[in-house]
């Protein structure tokens, strides 16, 4: 592996006016090296966005392993009626007690995303949000907004998924009443005992002590959402790569059960979703003379990435911190990807 040649295809975004830093942590054979240019590097703390499902996966998985819940357990069993009585109707039939722990984990629930779905008017609550237009989404605004939301398949249809925010929302209320605690005090036990030190929930520091996220709008401002959701994370590529790693190592769930979560479903190209996980995967035809090899983790909205390629024996995290063209980061790393 030549790092200069690495460097130079980070150095490369540069090229995007709207990109004013990025940074990444690539380990290969437990060989840790960093690349950083702009307002970000290595020590920065940066918003990981959908990152944050991976926390509380892990999270349900512990109570899954400690028997504690179950992936078959429904729904309509582990909250109160007002969270999902008439959540799910598919041409016409009620599919709210069907759904399950799995269901929500894998995002093959059918239910719809009040943040990227349009509402009846046509309106898209994440359209707001990158022009720069905070909002706050309480759980009672979440479920009141699904329900005039279509429901996309029923639940557990083969071979489906449609990522959304409602399922991992649903699951941070399972917590709640599983645990008697609230998603960000059990995530923080998390970060503290893998010795993550420089990740928090957003709610709970200043903006001053984060890299501003970035939209071609400019700065996003996300307090409010962050206040109501209480499950948006700050962290390093450091840190990223500490909590992916110890997800790998089997920290969180048996290691040697960890392939049965990879059971992958179509959500969009070029994403497929397991139970809790997210792979990134291009068909050899799109690259028949370099196979790109699948990632496994998850990525968020700003070009936020944590993902293990075990063809590679390598763990990347970062970030390019800019909102509405997850295409750069993905583009950045196949590339990266060649030079490994």
């Amino acid at each position: 592996m030549k790092t200069d040649q690495l460097d130079k295809i980070i150095q490369n975004l540069r090229r995007n006016k709207h990109v004013l830093g990025a940074t990444f942590q690539l380990s290969l054979n437990n060989e840790i090296h960093n690349f950083s240019f702009g307002n970000l590097n290595e020590k920065s703390r940066f918003y990981v966005a959908s990152i944050n499902k991976l926390v509380t996966a892990v999270l349900i998985l512990r109570l899954v392993r400690e028997e504690k819940l179950h992936l078959d357990d429904l729904l309509c069993n582990l909250l109160p009626e007002n969270y999902w009585e008439g959540l799910h109707t598919w041409k016409g039939t009620d599919y709210s007690k069907s759904i399950t722990l799995k269901h929500l984990l894998s995002q093959s629930s059918g239910l719809p995303c009040y943040l990227v779905d349009k509402m009846p008017d046509g309106s898209r609550a994440m359209d707001l949000f990158l022009k720069g237009n905070d909002q706050s989404w309480p759980m009672e605004k979440v479920i009141q907004a699904a329900k005039l939301i279509k429901a996309k398949f029923p639940p557990g249809t083969k071979g489906k998924a449609h990522y959304g925010e409602l399922n991992y929302r649903l699951l941070d209320e399972i917590l709640l009443a599983k645990t008697g605690k609230q998603i960000d005090e059990l995530g923080e036990a998390v970060f503290q005992e893998l010795g993550m030190l420089q990740t928090a929930f957003l709610h709970k520091i200043d903006t001053q002590e984060y890299v501003p996220i970035i939209s071609k709008y400019g700065v996003l401002s996300i307090e409010k959402y962050a206040e109501s959701t209480r499950h948006e994370i700050i962290s390093t590529s450091g840190d990223l790569m500490l909590f992916l790693k110890a997800y790998f190592e089997g920290a969180f769930y048996p290691k040697e059960k960890l392939a049965s979560l990879q059971i992958w479903n179509r959500i969009f190209f070029p994403f497929k979703y397991g139970i809790g996980i997210q792979q990134f995967y291009i068909p050899w035809f799109f690259s028949p003379f370099k196979k790109i090899p699948p990632l496994i983790g998850h990525c968020g909205s700003v070009g936020s990435v944590a993902f293990f390629i075990p063809e590679k024996n390598a763990f990347v995290t970062g970030t390019v911190n800019l909102a509405g063209q997850p295409q750069l980061v993905f583009q950045t790393l196949i590339k990266m990807l060649n030079k490994i």
